[in-house]
């Protein structure tokens, strides 16, 4: 989400007529074959075993809702109504109060006394399922010992398919697996500590720039993706997310094949709820919602912050749902099931993470660092108090934090084992990267400038540092001959000797489109995939006056590196991603040999930025149409695209060097599932309990505002004047409303479901595991240090099949628990699901082995261009120390 940045940041300037009945301009059309087709009605929540508990208690407690108390809950009581980024209405009278939602991903934002953790694309990089478990339970921990009911966060799209994309660095890195399985890691530990998590954004956010509906400018841009690929890809680790359990999703801002997110009916309705099976609440990005009733029939259930635009003057109070939806569910425009459905959906969540019992209320402020101030900050008069008590929720945080930093650490080349280095050489260090912020760790609101130490990017996905220890600071508790240059242009220097070495640091860093910064828009628009500060001219300098250049490169995604990677000189490069605020000791100790490195990347690394698709460069077109940004690659991003076309990336997805010397030995793989073409039928879709609901329409006095109430302005709140009631319900109870339903809109519930679908994530059988896989891996006995070892499984598809696959695609993934010493071997063990070895068969709408008694080939290693196993699913046999197919 994101905070107004003027009427730029403002959608919702394409309505006509009352908020009630709002619909879109005729869209502009979008390319033949990616039109979303409409998918209605929003399949009812509850018929899944593992929410049945949940449905039970909140169907009981929405039976006992009045109209203006079920709508109360449905969205938002308005931005900077409150102490947190969202604040819903709530239900006194029922113990049902209002919850808190906050951002971001990495850590609790814009308070105080948390843990500003590693991002998102540094958590991938470390390969590391369970130390990723354990990153998110701390998360959670943080986010309930603020009062926070739900973490905005993890963010699994953007997937990364633009190097440039300004939120990639928020997810775990470009692949949908790599994705899927740090997003349930993160789902999972999050939601342990009874804190609802919150999978964004659904679907195609691969873009800041043109992201939203403007008001009166430009439509958001239409993200047109095919069904194979959007299945393949973009709703991979969405699925995995659904089947993890995950409590809330948050569409993204952005249209889908010309229907913009919040509102369309086939994402939301169609995959979503009917063939994921999704059980929780869909809410939008805030102040995504472009529509009243079309975005409820779409599948909409929350609406945040609750505001929208009305005659073009934001921020006044003016919503697309609270009293508007009260008004259309009056007047038959929204069914009362629909509503229904809505409520129990965002209640059943609430009693789904246990926070009926005990959960302590927001004791933070997202507006202030003051302790005291006003209740409502949005407001024109607002009533002050305690807004924040400073509660200290870090515990021992800093320790999983520093881990993960540490883990992420990608050692790229080390010509002539030149690290670790010894504390007897004199260091010197260059680039403002290696300190903190000298204007203050928190100086620029939401980081949003690169100054100093890039420990995070900018915009909502960030948070405030408690404190930064940084490089340099490390540095100098370590080595006693350390000077440094706190400049990114290179200084005049007294002339090094040969054993002098020089450490330069540089970044390149991206946000979201709520900022500019140094003129890029949220992507990297402006600088590209180039180092930020001339920083390629810095370590070119710097290599050309001392003999050995060690280059740390703290970035939110992929930068070239052709103007010095192969100067003799540069002897070393890691790349540290974002690490937060424990940048400085968790990297000294690698530089040093205290640890050894083991993260991978999360992306490949081009030679040239030209190596990838034309299609995945940023987009733009003239103001008032909507861009179309036509996803014509299909499944050929990243690693995918280099393979297919032979490109030699400069560093291969997966890539990751150690100071230890790991080998792979004993490779076995083992069929656990016999497979068939097509998986066995989903299971029977049960009656949901939503449909014990009372469907028809309330009395009008349900919704009449209460006597004698004191408004505060600009809050939302989900009453009518009586007058307004009664003319509303006289048309609803008489069924002449004349809504402008969409084409293809029922209120009939389909029967059965989609082949594909099923309860939380799918057809069940979709994650039976088919085979699986271990290895032995050792670290040679001559390894100068221990280290902890990735392995890195890969599917190659049969040859002869009918359908196009990827060359390879990465599977699972394990690391070792402990470093392991010279000598010490460890066996890890991987495996691969029906879905695994399964491609989206657009014609039979349904997951298919498209060769089940077929070579699949299993090729294991430590980067996709490593891959010294390989086992074979016809034979189950292996083969050790062979060349991958890459």
């Amino acid at each position: 989400m994101e905070y107004p940045s003027g009427l730029r940041s403002l959608s919702l300037f394409f309505l006509v007529g009352a908020a009630s009945s709002s619909v879109l301009f005729p869209r502009d059309p979008v390319p033949s074959g990616y039109a979303a087709a409409p998918y209605y009605p929003t399949p009812y929540g509850g018929w899944a075993d593992d929410w049945s508990e949940s449905y039970e208690k909140a169907v009981n407690l929405v039976s006992q809702m009045t109209l203006a108390e079920k709508v109360n809950i449905t969205a938002g009581t308005g931005l900077y109504m409150g102490r947190c980024v969202g604040n819903t209405g709530s239900v006194p009278r029922l113990g049902f109060p209002e919850l808190c939602l906050q951002d971001g991903p990495l850590g609790v934002r814009t308070t105080d006394n948390i843990t500003a953790f590693p991002a998102g694309i540094s958590t991938g990089a470390t390969f590391n399922k369970e130390l990723i478990y354990e990153r998110g339970a701390a998360i959670g921990a943080e986010f309930r010992g603020k009062g926070a009911n739900f973490y905005l966060g993890p963010s699994v799209g953007a997937l990364g398919r633009k190097p440039r994309g300004g939120r990639n660095w928020e997810g775990f890195g470009s692949d949908p697996v790599l994705q899927a399985k740090a997003g349930s890691e993160t789902i999972r530990g999050v939601q342990d500590q009874g804190v609802i998590a919150t999978l964004k954004h659904l679907i195609g956010n691969e873009q800041e720039l043109y992201r939203m509906y403007q008001l009166g400018v430009q439509q958001a841009y239409s993200s047109n993706i095919d069904d194979r690929t959007l299945h393949e890809l973009y709703l991979w680790p969405f699925a995995e997310g659904v089947h993890s359990g995950v409590g809330s999703i948050m569409a993204s801002y952005n249209a889908i094949n010309g229907s913009a997110a919040s509102q369309n009916s086939y994402i939301l309705n169609g995959l979503l709820k009917d063939e994921l099976g999704f059980q929780g609440l869909v809410m939008t990005d805030w102040l995504a919602q472009i529509s009243g009733v079309a975005s409820a029939l779409a599948g909409l259930d929350l609406s945040m912050p609750g505001d929208t635009v009305g005659n073009n003057i934001p921020l006044v109070g003016y919503s697309n749902w609270m009293y508007e939806l009260t008004r259309s569910v009056l007047n038959g425009s929204v069914p009362v099931d629909r509503l229904n459905d809505m409520t129990t959906r965002v209640v059943a969540a609430w009693y789904q993470l246990g926070q009926d019992k005990d959960y302590p209320p927001p004791n933070f402020s997202s507006n202030t660092a003051d302790r005291e101030g006003p209740l409502y900050p949005g407001a024109l008069f607002s009533p002050s108090g305690v807004v924040n008590e400073y509660v200290n929720v870090q515990a021992d945080h800093k320790v999983v934090a520093k881990q993960v930093a540490q883990e992420a650490i990608t050692l790229l080349k080390n010509n002539g084992s030149f690290l670790p280095l010894s504390t007897s050489s004199p260091l010197f260090v260059f680039g403002t990267d290696a300190q903190a912020d000298p204007q203050g760790i928190n100086s620029c609101t939401d980081k949003s400038c690169n100054r100093g130490l890039l420990g995070m990017g900018w915009g909502s996905g960030s948070a405030n540092y408690p404190y930064l220890d940084d490089p340099i600071s490390s540095l100098k508790r370590k080595v006693t001959n350390v000077t440094y240059y706190a400049t990114d242009s290179f200084p005049t220097v007294p002339a090094p000797s040969s054993n002098d070495v020089a450490i330069v640091f540089v970044s390149s860093d991206a946000g979201e489109n709520s900022y500019t910064v140094e003129n890029n828009h949220g992507d990297r628009d402006a600088n590209g995939l180039t180092l930020w500060h001339g920083g390629d001219a810095l370590i070119q300098k710097a290599a050309a006056k001392y003999s050995n250049v060690v280059v740390v490169i703290h970035t939110v995604g992929p930068v070239t590196m052709e103007s010095w990677i192969n100067l003799a000189s540069v002897k070393a490069v890691l790349v540290a991603h974002l690490p937060g605020q424990e940048a400085g000791d968790s990297l000294t100790e690698v530089l040093y040999g205290e640890a050894s490195p083991s993260g991978h990347l999360p992306y490949s690394i081009p030679v040239s930025e030209s190596d990838y698709p034309a299609s995945v460069s940023l987009v733009a077109t003239p103001t008032l149409s909507q861009i179309q940004d036509t996803y014509s690659e299909g499944l050929y991003i990243d690693y995918r695209h280099l393979n297919k076309e032979g490109t030699k990336p400069r560093f291969a997805f997966g890539h990751g060097l150690s100071y230890a010397d790991f080998s792979f030995t004993n490779a076995s793989i083992a069929a656990v599932t016999t497979l068939s073409a097509v998986p066995p039928a989903r299971p029977a879709k049960p009656a949901s309990p939503v449909a014990a609901l009372n469907a028809t329409i309330p009395a009008a006095a349900e919704a009449y505002w209460p006597a004698s109430f004191d408004r505060i302005w600009r809050f939302l709140y989900p009453w009518l004047p009586s007058n307004e009631a009664d003319a509303a319900y006289a048309v609803g109870s008489t069924g002449s409303a004349t809504y402008p339903y969409p084409d293809g809109y029922t209120s009939v519930q389909k029967s059965g479901g989609p082949p594909a679908g099923g309860p939380s994530g799918g057809n069940p059988a979709l994650w039976d595991v088919a085979y699986t896989v271990s290895a032995t891996v050792t670290n040679g006995a001559a390894a100068r240090l221990g280290g902890k070892a990735v392995a890195q499984a890969y599917v190659q598809f049969p040859s002869d099949i009918n359908f196009d696959t990827p060359v390879i695609q990465l599977r699972d993934f394990a690391k070792t628990g402990e470093a392991l010493a010279p000598g010490a071997s460890a066996t890890l063990e991987l495996s691969l699901s029906r879905k695994d070895l399964s491609v989206w068969d657009t014609v039979s709408q349904n997951w298919v082995v498209p060769a089940p008694g077929g070579r699949y080939s299993v090729w294991v290693g430590s980067a996709s261009d490593d891959t010294p196993v390989v086992c074979y699913t016809d034979t189950l046999e292996c083969e050790v120390g062979v060349t991958g197919p890459v």
